[in-house]
């Protein structure tokens, strides 16, 4: 009964020890699992390279001084283009902060990362693009907004170093400079590498600050990527204190779509003339009565300034270490913003002034100053592109493609439209799920969901998007062709479903009783048989 009872308890530590024997082979099959899904092939011909991917927030293609604006002073962001790459056909694919963000660091539409607005926490398994450069033994840092998530600055996959905030930060400690509650705004300072510390001063300084810091101690062991990733020029536009009243004196010229009625009106949604008295819209922006569209177009100039001044302080210390010819530098807007086109405010549309955004690549050693490359390219492609600047492929999974070829001035074949895809939020009901397609000449644009007519604009000849051509009959071909065109892409890269999302945060449905009244249908869609 006793040699049993000792047979038993031998068998059962035998058990024991290989049920830990098999269950650490379990865990660490999983470890070279996950270490695989971050394992691609090198790129040959590609020498690992220092980079340095500068995100800024809400900043319009055309606010820079090179790109012909009035009065807008952007000297390193002159400078940039002179002895680099300019990209005057970037887009994003979903014109709002967390779905871009998140296109940028998966290299996926948002119906794939399924980050589709800026409350619901993101989904699990999501890869980012560092996670990659890590592996292959960068140094990797994130300082900046985060803003996926929800309100979190948790340290994120992919980044050795890590600085951020809690939703849309502040760009002051003590708040001063808002005029308005932002929704998201925090107050919480800095998550510096898992710890809390304090903000000190107006955050486009301190984040350069911290910016500067990383970089100063990298030592040339290995290569580095940093993502400075600014909160300016995120509404309630708050410039640092040196340059408040820099512009007081300057006037934003009105678009041509400002229009409230006329000829601006025609052929064009229901849903954009309604929107006008909305939260979105220029009636009642934000749903202030007193909103002052030009005072708030002077702030955004005036806060875009020490961006513009920081960028600067990153190319003298390159410059100084004698890093500045080798190192690429990528400039990006994470979207648009909308001051007056359409009678709007605002992104999350698909109109160029929302969805097109300022793309500049510095690297004098590859890349030839003043270059202009015209060809469509998407946040969806940053992650490619510099995982190739890196020396690695591009990962299965993502649906953008690298550009540093065209960067460098090579020809290679490239895609003829960019899809857009923006998702109905119970947050700001006020726009409609959107799905575009966008090329070099024409965009197409459908609406889902409601009972509206869809848009055609031909961008050649009519830039500022004045007049919807969906209803004209010699354009009826072009319109037929870029639907199935957006079905096409839609399909090849799994956008066929609608991403739902549960409910969080507040909602903004309110209208003004004294400004805009409802719209009327098209007169197209009046008629008394089929």
């Amino acid at each position: 009964m006793v040699r049993r009872m000792f047979l038993v308890i031998r068998l059962a530590k035998r058990s024991a020890v290989w049920a830990a024997v098999v269950g650490s082979l379990g865990l660490l099959a999983q470890g070279v699992g996950a270490a695989n899904k971050r394992t691609v092939p090198r790129v040959a011909g590609e020498t690992p390279r220092n980079i340095i991917f500068v995100l800024a927030d809400d900043h319009r293609f055309d606010a820079m001084g090179f790109a012909g604006h009035p009065f807008l002073e952007t000297p390193s962001l002159d400078r940039m283009a002179r002895g680099g790459a300019w990209f005057p056909n970037a887009f994003v694919t979903t014109s709002l902060c967390s779905p871009s963000r998140a296109s940028i660091v998966t290299g996926q539409y948002a119906h794939n990362h399924k980050v589709v607005d800026n409350y619901n926490p993101l989904p699990e398994g999501l890869i980012f693009f560092p996670e990659y450069m890590q592996a292959a033994g960068y140094e990797t840092a994130f300082i900046g907004k985060w803003h996926m998530g929800g309100n979190v600055d948790h340290a994120q996959p992919g980044y050795n170093h890590w600085v951020s905030f809690k939703g849309q930060g502040t760009y002051w400690p003590d708040g001063h400079g808002t005029s308005r509650k932002v929704p998201q705004n925090s107050y919480d300072g800095f998550n510096v590498n898992g710890k809390r510390v304090p903000q000190k001063g107006y955050i486009t300084d301190e984040l350069t600050n911290y910016a500067l810091e990383w970089l100063g101690d990298q030592n040339g062991d290995k290569p580095f990527f940093l993502t400075l990733s600014h909160k300016a020029v995120h509404a309630d536009f708050v410039p640092a204190d040196r340059h408040k009243g820099r512009y007081k004196n300057k006037k934003l010229s009105l678009p041509k779509t400002f229009a409230k009625g006329g000829k601006n009106f025609r052929n064009k949604p229901r849903w954009l003339r309604d929107q006008r008295n909305s939260r979105h819209g220029t009636d009642f922006a934000y749903n202030l009565s007193d909103f002052d569209l030009n005072a708030y177009y002077i702030r955004y100039c005036e806060t875009l300034l020490a961006v513009d001044e920081n960028l600067g302080r990153l190319f003298d210390l390159l410059e100084k270490r004698d890093l500045l010819k080798s190192t690429v530098i990528v400039y990006m807007g994470d979207n648009g913003f909308q001051f007056g086109e359409q009678g709007l405010i605002d992104k999350r549309t698909a109109y160029e002034a929302s969805m097109r955004v300022p793309f500049l690549m510095h690297c004098p050693e590859v890349i030839n100053g003043g270059s202009v490359i015209k060809k469509v390219i998407a946040n969806i492609d940053v992650g490619p592109t510099l995982l190739e600047v890196a020396g690695l492929s591009t990962p299965g999974h993502m649906d953008g493609r690298s550009f540093w070829q065209l960067a460098k001035g090579n020809d290679i074949p490239w895609r003829d439209f960019v899809l857009y895809e923006y998702f109905w939020e119970r947050n700001y009901p006020h726009t409609p799920t959107i799905h575009a397609v966008r090329g070099e000449r024409f965009k197409y644009i459908r609406y889902h969901g409601l009972w509206d007519t869809n848009e055609l604009y031909d961008l050649q000849t009519d830039p500022d998007e004045t007049t919807n051509l969906i209803f004209e009959p010699e354009h009826q071909e072009t319109v037929a062709k870029l639907n199935k065109r957006l079905f096409e892409l839609l399909a090849k890269s799994s956008g066929m479903n609608l991403r739902l999302a549960p409910d969080r945060g507040p909602t903004f449905p309110k209208r003004h009783p004294e400004r805009s009244g409802p719209a009327d249908f098209p007169k197209q869609f009046y008629g008394t048989s089929e």
